[in-house]
């Protein structure tokens, strides 16, 4: 069911109700602005007043006030140990903690006169303070976040921590992902710091209430899930519905991309709104829902009026000029498909959420799959959640460009207390001193390059957007606090844009869906942070930063390839099916034929220059490449990058390009999904080697692929330059994912790399972060949630720690002695319990508990069940396997064992 835009009813109430939810509201207001009253201007000190302040807003809100537990659940003063990395350990407390829910924090700022900064107060602005800048709520949020990573695994970390200047500000940060995260300013840096006055109102008194009740309620991404799998599953009905009239895929998607981009136009406000209240575009649907003809020309002049801007005689109103691609090709046929009153009011039905709620980081997969015929299947199906993305991203490009925000903020902390021993005109060259620290890190982050090379439908982008949106509204903040004035805030028109995101992507309606979804997702951040009014024309730009195209193989053309006979090679398709004559089940329709193609001058793909490189790779095991990609291809690919193994996975083939650019000084960091497998022999060969900075096989014959300075670039014949060793910064080495149509129980690794040597930067000697999943529980939509360990150290090629057991070698002593034990060769073994009690029956009255060997001497089969140590921790579900031996006699004293697996349901 759709969410609608507007409220119920109100006047459905009783008049007594009506009445009384007025008194009761009164009178919460009444004790509201009594609280403001009571506190504002109290010049007492943090110790004397910290405690009260909590134990009375917690009246206010109607919640529970702090109090002792053994649990330690719920206090103040609640004690913490740090664990340093010298194996020490020093005691903190938290002034006010609850479990799952927050740290708090409280300071008590000095007021007084300040020249050089704003007297007028902002909702964005810190309270002025007998300093230039006061940075006693920076460290305050510091420390408060220092507790947060303090406390015991097994209590996991809440997902909000609160800073408080007593009696005037309350600061929200929230890290809802709970996985070591940076904390963020919440709901936005624009509106995360709430005034004292502003407990008046109902809205802020919900939120703050929500912290102590539900706190996970107010992550935004779980309410947009809701409303965007209605949309989708609306937009995938209308795409069944135009292509059962005879209209073709790809037109059909382009025609209901407009539409809904004109939804998200007009609730946002970049459409102007009919007199009735509706928008722009809604208003055209209901005006001619009985005239269907006229709405396809009314359309086509609505949607040409959007492209150039101005005057839009469809709807007799001025509009901003949108430009783009989306709105171009008004003479195309197929650019707008006729409707029946029922696909109208379809129109209008997924016209009726609330776009400003969609969620960009996962629409553009459900909406692949709605436009997609052959992916529809799966709309219903589970798909990526956010908090599996930004659990990569975070580590991958967020935590590096706060570490350098970090870096900034103190030195303009430094200028602005050498400003407080000023005057006149040097106290404000010293603080415009700070403020260009400020800038120059804005500048950095305005022209900092991101790129995906496997970017789908965008998610992963759309993340990195959000987060270096989140960031540059800090940097505004604290510009807004050094004393910039509000004209110079704009920057000179320099702010984070969508020409920064790079992606590559094979599948061209999903590119286009790309540059669909980041646009609306930039939208909605600005237009939710700076208003309407900070939107220019035009609206949209064709960056083209979204390429349609192979992103590890460059060739000048494909051919068909031929047999010795000259005929043309063709291979089974690897999707059609036909029903086997005899036992009914599914098998490859020899008749569904592709052809095989031949590469004409193959070479490895070149990618666009980027700091960060961050992504999933498709999951194709070295095995599946051939049926799924084409032996051509296949063979192609392998030939054109000898350095990685044929036993190693496709996704290896990125992960191997990605490592090379970052030991070259090309990027900053990169970080992959990859399946689990990363750890297995033949793709952690791939990484062994960027470990011990090992010059590949191409080496500098591959720099030009890979966009390599020209100073890095050798001359054939000339001799490889050796590359300094990756290191791994992150790492998360199994891990649960839900993606796709098949929503299969596919098994992940995360691997973040780093070479800060190769960009002449400052070694950083901190270990690598590794996180391990404790727990599991199923999540709402598909997710399953997880439980983190955390580990500081050195990563090694099998995303482990301690001893590099992957480094051993095998012992000479032991050839042709030693057994390397069961092992499952093939899923034919692989049977569920009930078969294999079909298979092989217990001999009545001989019970047939867990651990009992059951044996067939005449088969010579044995079976024992075992606990599936894997299934312990990550599948509870289905922790007992079935170990079966088929014993084949060789002589009087020798067998050979073939030994399977038979999984079942344990208990």
């Amino acid at each position: 069911m759709l969410h609608n835009k507007t409220p119920g009813n109100p006047a459905t109430a009783t008049a007594s109700s009506t009445v009384t939810a007025a008194e009761a509201d009164e009178a919460t207001t009444a004790t509201a602005q009594a609280f403001i009253n009571r506190w504002k201007g109290v010049t007492a000190s943090e110790l004397s007043t910290s405690q009260s302040f909590v134990i009375q807003l917690c009246e206010l809100l109607g919640v529970d006030a702090p109090h002792p537990t053994p649990e330690q659940s719920y206090m103040f003063e609640r004690p913490i140990t740090f664990q340093h990395g010298d194996g020490s350990t020093s005691a903190g407390r938290v002034d006010c903690y609850r479990r799952g829910h927050f740290v708090w924090e409280s300071k008590k700022l000095k007021l007084g006169k300040t020249a050089g900064v704003q007297a007028q107060q902002t909702p964005n602005t810190p309270p002025v303070t007998t300093k230039a800048f006061d940075d006693a709520l920076l460290k305050a949020r510091t420390q408060a976040e220092n507790y947060a990573r303090a406390l015991p695994a097994a209590e996991g970390r809440p997902p909000f921590v609160v800073v408080v200047d007593v009696g005037h500000v309350i600061e929200l940060y929230a890290e809802f992902t709970r996985s070591g995260a940076t904390y963020t300013p919440f709901p936005d840096p624009r509106s995360h710091r709430i005034r004292l006055e502003q407990l008046a109102q109902p809205a802020i008194r919900a939120r703050l209430k929500a912290l102590w009740t539900d706190p996970l309620s107010l992550d935004p991404s779980r309410i947009s899930a809701k409303v965007t799998r209605a949309v989708a599953a609306e937009l995938a009905e209308l795409a069944r519905s135009l292509e059962a009239a005879g209209h073709a895929p790809q037109p059909v998607a382009a025609f209901l991309t407009r539409c809904l981009f004109s939804m998200f136009a007009e609730d946002v406000g970049l459409l102007p709104a009919h007199a009735d209240g509706s928008g722009s575009f809604v208003h055209l649907l209901k005006a001619y829902r009985e005239q269907p003809a006229t709405l396809v020309q009314m359309l086509k002049v609505f949607w040409q009026g959007m492209d150039v801007g101005g005057f839009n005689a469809a709807i007799a109103r001025d509009v901003l000029r949108f430009n783009g691609k989306l709105f171009k090709g008004a003479g195309v046929d197929g650019y707008v498909l006729p409707l029946s009153t029922a696909q109208i009011d379809g129109l209008l039905r997924a016209a009726q959420a609330n776009w400003q709620e969609v969620e960009p980081a996962i629409f553009g997969t459900l909406l692949e799959r709605a436009l997609d015929p052959t992916e529809r299947h799966a709309l219903g199906a589970h798909y990526t959640p956010r908090a599996y993305v930004e659990r990569l991203v975070l580590p991958t490009v967020v935590e590096p460009l706060r570490t350098d925000w970090a870096n900034a903020q103190a030195a303009a902390v430094v200028l602005a207390r050498e400003a407080d021993e000023l005057d006149g005109k040097k106290r404000e060259a010293k603080l415009e001193e700070a403020r260009a620290e400020i800038r120059r890190f804005h500048h950095q982050l305005c022209t900092t390059r991101v790129l995906d090379p496997a970017c789908g439908s965008g998610n992963f982008l759309y993340v990195t957007l959000e987060h270096l949106k989140r960031l540059e509204g800090e940097v505004m903040n604290q510009l807004e606090a050094l004393g910039e004035t509000q004209d110079r805030l704009g920057l000179e028109g320099e702010t984070v844009t969508l020409q920064q995101l790079r992606g590559i992507e094979l599948n061209q309606r999903a590119a286009a869906l790309a540059e669909l979804v980041l646009w609306i997702g930039w939208l909605q951040w600005h237009v939710r942070t700076r208003g309407l009014a900070s939107v220019a024309e035009p609206v949209v730009h064709d960056y083209g930063n979204i390429e349609n195209r192979d992103a590890v193989l460059a060739y000048d053309r494909a051919e068909p390839a031929l047999d010795a006979s000259g005929k043309t090679i063709t291979r089974w398709d690897g999707v059609t099916f036909k029903k086997h004559p005899v036992t009914g089940e599914d098998v490859p329709d020899e008749a569904a034929r592709v052809v095989q193609w031949a590469y004409v001058n193959p070479r490895p793909a070149e990618w666009p220059v980027a700091e960060f490189i961050v992504g999933n790779p498709p999951f194709i095991g070295a095995g599946a490449m051939r049926a799924a990609l084409g032996d051509g291809y296949a063979q192609t690919l392998r030939a054109t990058w000898p350095e990685v193994p044929e036993s190693a996975d496709f996704v290896m083939y990125w992960w191997h390009h990605a490592a090379c650019l970052v030991r070259a000084g090309a990027a900053r960091r990169f970080g992959f999904i990859t399946t689990n497998s990363l750890r297995q022999t033949f793709n952690r060969r791939v990484v062994q080697v960027a470990l011990d900075g090992v010059a590949t096989t191409a080496g500098a014959a591959h720099a030009g692929g890979l966009m390599l300075p020209n100073a890095q670039k050798s001359a054939p014949g000339t001799p490889r330059p050796s590359l300094p060793a990756l290191s791994l910064v992150f790492a998360i080495p199994d891990h649960p994912w839900v993606d796709g149509a098949g929503d299969a129980d596919v098994r992940i690794a995360m691997s973040v790399g780093a070479c800060p040597a190769a960009r002449a930067e400052t070694v950083d000697t901190s270990p690598g972060r590794l996180l391990t999943v404790t727990d599991e529980r199923e999540g709402e939509g598909g997710e399953v949630l997880v439980s983190l360990d955390e580990a500081h150290g050195l990563l090694h090629a099998d995303l482990r720690m301690g001893a590099n057991v992957a480094s051993a070698q095998p012992l000479r002593a032991n050839l042709n002695l030693s057994n390397r034990g069961v092992q499952l060769f093939g899923a034919g073994f692989i049977v569920t319990r009930e078969e294999a009690a079909v298979l092989l029956p217990l001999p009545l009255g001989e019970g047939g508990g867990e651990g009992t060997l059951v044996s067939c001497p005449a088969n010579n089969l044995h079976m024992k069940p075992r606990l599936h140590v894997h299934g312990c921790v990550a599948n509870p579900r289905d922790s007992t396997s079935y170990r079966c031996g088929l014993r084949l006699a060789l002589g009087a004293n020798s067998s050979v064992s073939f030994h399977a697996t038979i999984f079942g349901t344990g208990h």
